[in-house]
């Protein structure tokens, strides 16, 4: 498939260009030492030319135009289909060669999500995968996404299948690519995650995008990727080039409280970071956890609230009240309250807002 999304045509058999020089020379009974002659050039090269062990340049394309009456533009588009077609079979066998390569990421997944086409032949399959991750052969893929992917296993905890890993960073790439961003801005990013904020007490079909919307404003990518099989990671951030980032969040809990702790949590990164930089979310990451934590929760309202119910049970009133005072979404306030061990993970969770598959299809 070409660039305009059409299907390009590759015959299977390319007629080399000197087959059809000597029928050329053949149908007007001209010699190829007649021809040689007649453009000044040695017999051996029109010999090695109808043989195919040379290729036709321009130079000699203009000399068979002016010897032929066949225009220059036929010789050297026969060429280059021929070269093409040669170009071609030899990188198929390459393909061919490196079929073991699809053992290692995972493409099944990756036709599935609709991320990449599924091919007839291994070959096939292995040109896909390639395309899709923007490389043009399986060492490139090694060395662009191999570092990349270092980058973010920084912990040892962090059990993702580095390939699965590589392909969920790779599709949110792709989609920040759809997104029209402003070059980044410091100062309109710190505004729009007050904004952000704000957004998490609406629905979240209606916020996700108008969090998409305020951050691309900021020069920052906001992308929703579902996490691949062994590839178990909640959000990631990273810069691309100079003047943007990208913030790419998986929906694993699909929940509300677990989709805006990471996007803070990511954010977070980002404010603290280089170009350099790149981010995974993972356990363990204190600083950006408490990034999240206390912009979504000021440390000194959540301490006045505990000290206020005391050792009695937490009420959903009492949640809900809170949460409209400090002004986000209470589902937050209840992963807090889970994650601090202040009620078990099974209490409140009716104040949690589910993220339904038609939120993320439509997103």
């Amino acid at each position: 498939m070409n660039s305009d999304g059409f299907i390009e045509y590759v015959p299977a058999v390319v007629t080399p260009p000197g087959d059809t020089l000597k029928e050329a020379l053949d149908e007007i009974g001209m010699t190829q030492a007649e021809l040689a002659r007649r453009m000044g050039r040695p017999k051996k090269t029109i010999n090695e030319i109808i043989r195919g062990k040379a290729a036709i340049t321009h130079e000699t394309a203009l000399q068979l135009e002016r010897v032929l009456d066949i225009p220059a533009h036929f010789w050297r588009a026969m060429e280059e289909n021929y070269q093409q077609h040669l170009l071609r079979s030899r990188d198929l066998r390459l393909l061919e060669e490196r079929a073991d390569w699809l053992d290692e990421i995972p493409m099944a997944s990756m036709v599935k999500e609709g991320w990449a086409d599924a091919g007839d032949t291994a070959a096939e399959n292995v040109a896909n995968a390639l395309e899709f991750f923007g490389v043009a052969s399986v060492d490139a893929f090694r060395d662009t996404f191999g570092s990349l992917v270092a980058a973010f296993r920084r912990s040892p905890s962090f059990q993702s299948d580095r390939w699965s890993l590589a392909a969920w960073l790779r599709k949110g790439e792709i989609e920040a690519r759809r997104l029209r961003c402003a070059p980044y801005s410091r100062k309109k990013f710190e505004a729009a995650l007050a904004q952000a904020r704000r957004l998490t007490v609406e629905e979240p079909a209606i916020a996700l995008k108008q969090l998409q919307e305020v951050c691309s404003k900021a020069g920052v990518a906001v992308v929703f990727v579902p996490e691949l099989p062994n590839c178990a990671v909640s959000g990631a951030a990273r810069w691309s080039g100079l003047r943007r980032a990208i913030i790419q969040l998986s929906f694993r809990h699909k929940r509300d409280d677990h989709v805006w702790f990471s996007f803070f949590h990511e954010a977070g990164h980002l404010l603290s970071s280089s170009p350099d930089d790149v981010f995974v979310d993972i356990p363990g990451e204190d600083a950006a956890d408490e990034f999240a934590r206390d912009y979504l929760i000021p440390p000194a309202a959540y301490a006045q609230f505990l000290s206020s119910v005391g050792g009695r049970n937490i009420s959903h009133e009492a949640v809900r009240d809170f949460a409209s005072e400090i002004g986000i979404a209470p589902g937050i306030v209840v992963g807090r309250l889970q994650h601090d061990s202040v009620i078990p993970y099974s209490h409140l969770n009716g104040l949690t807002v589910p993220i339904s598959a038609e939120v993320l299809e439509a997103l």
